[in-house]
């Protein structure tokens, strides 16, 4: 499998080379470039694909997935728009579909924290108890959803986008995504009380 190592540095003399420079030398098939652009959003791309990956493994996995995406991909980016909004079109339909073809093998699995990673001071303090049974609870309520409504809940709750930006990454609508997102948060509240959840 081809593999996209982002944590190579560049040369800081083209680090000042414009962005749509480093674009177009990876449409031109430039690796070096692609992996400066690569290097450059990854931390994005890793923030979105850790809300639908259920372990480490599974989120490197699809991490290298999205780059790969994006390298087959390339020439299909046209520049009337910025680049950021393609790499993260890219990130979101290709999470919307890992999510579809995986369903059935990861109902068994958990999903990973994406806090996990980060270092607290105190791992055992009570903030970090509360912090801990939000997220189980919550990624408990997004198990039970269908990938189109996940994907509304986590752009639009867990990420902070808005409706607008929310309908230009995945595609769809604005009014299907609102109606996607009230029915995606009524189905949790219900499944909320439903299992007892609530203090």
């Amino acid at each position: 499998m081809f593999f996209f190592d982002t944590t190579r540095t560049t040369r800081k003399v083209e680090t000042e080379i414009p962005e749509s420079e480093w674009v177009a030398r990876a449409k031109r098939g430039d690796e070096d470039a692609f992996v400066h652009l690569a290097s450059t959003y990854r931390p994005r791309i890793w923030s979105t694909a850790s809300r639908f990956a259920r372990s480490r493994h599974e989120l490197e996995d699809l991490t290298q997935e999205l780059f790969l995406k994006m390298w087959k991909g390339l020439s299909s980016y046209r520049s009337d728009a910025p680049f950021e909004h393609w790499v993260m079109t890219v990130t979101v339909r290709g999470c919307y579909d890992f999510l579809r073809s995986n369903r059935k093998r990861r109902e068994s699995e958990t999903l990973v924290d994406p806090q996990e990673s980060r270092d607290d001071p105190d791992p055992g303090s009570e903030r970090e108890r509360s912090r801990r049974e939000a997220w189980e609870t919550v990624s408990l309520l997004l198990d039970h959803l269908e990938a189109k409504d996940r994907t509304v809940i986590t752009l639009l709750d867990l990420e902070e986008r808005g409706v607008r930006e929310t309908a230009a990454l995945t595609g769809w609508s604005e009014a299907n995504v609102k109606v996607r997102a009230h029915r995606a948060r009524k189905k949790m509240r219900d499944l909320f009380h439903e299992l007892g959840l609530d203090p």
